[in-house]
C-alpha cells in the first residue's frame, strides 16, 4: 500500500497539453467598413453650400421643409422689416428737405424716428435668427451623419420596464439595460 501511495503521489499530471496551442480569433462584432470618419464633415459641407443638402445627404428628406422654412420665415420677416425702415427712414429724410408724404403726413418727427430704431431693431433681429438658422442647419447635418454611424442594435439597447412587486402587489417601474456580446 505504501508503494501504490508513493507512486501515486509523485506522478505528475498536466492538465493541458504542450503541443496544442491553443489558438482564439476574436470576431470583431462592429462593421468597420461601413464607417467613414469623413461623413459628418461632408454633411456639414453641403449644408454650408446649400441648406438642407446636408440632410439630404443623410437621407432625413423630412426635414428639407423644416429647414426651408425657418429660413425663409426669418428672411421673409428681414425683408419686411428693412422695407419698413427704408420707408420710415425716406420720409423722415423728405421731411428734413421739406416735403410732407401722404404716407405719413400723420405722423410727427419723433414717431417718424422711433419707427426708424423699432424696424431697424427688429431687422437685425431677423437677420441674426436667420443666421441662426442656417447655422443650426449645419450643425444638425453634422450630429446627425455622426450619430448615423453608431450601433443601435438589439445587442445594446435600455428599455423601460414595467413589473408588479410580488409583495406590495403594485407596479414597478424601472429601465433594464441589455448589452450582449
Amino acid at each position: 500500500m505504501g508503494l501504490f501511495l508513493f507512486i501515486v503521489g509523485n506522478a505528475t499530471v498536466f492538465g493541458q497539453s504542450k503541443t496544442e496551442e491553443a489558438i482564439l480569433i476574436a470576431k470583431d462584432t462592429l462593421k468597420s467598413n461601413d464607417i467613414d470618419p469623413l461623413t459628418p464633415a461632408k454633411a456639414a459641407f453641403y449644408s454650408a453650400v446649400l441648406p438642407g443638402l446636408g440632410q439630404a445627404y443623410n437621407k432625413k428628406y423630412w426635414k428639407i421643409p423644416l429647414v426651408y422654412g425657418a429660413i425663409g420665415t426669418s428672411l421673409y420677416f428681414y425683408i419686411s422689416n428693412n422695407k419698413k425702415y427704408h420707408q420710415y427712414r425716406d420720409a423722415y429724410k423728405s421731411r428734413l428737405e421739406g416735403y410732407t408724404t401722404d404716407d405719413f403726413a400723420f405722423l410727427d418727427n419723433n414717431r417718424l424716428i422711433a419707427g426708424q430704431k423699432f424696424y431697424q431693431r427688429n431687422r437685425d433681429l431677423s437677420a441674426l435668427v436667420t443666421l441662426g438658422f442656417y447655422v443650426l442647419n449645419i450643425v444638425d447635418a453634422n450630429v446627425d451623419a455622426a450619430l448615423l454611424q453608431f450601433n443601435v442594435d438589439e445587442n445594446l439597447s435600455v428599455r423601460p420596464n414595467i413589473y408588479p412587486n410580488d409583495v406590495t402587489f403594485k407596479t414597478n417601474f424601472g429601465l433594464t439595460l441589455n448589452y450582449n456580446f
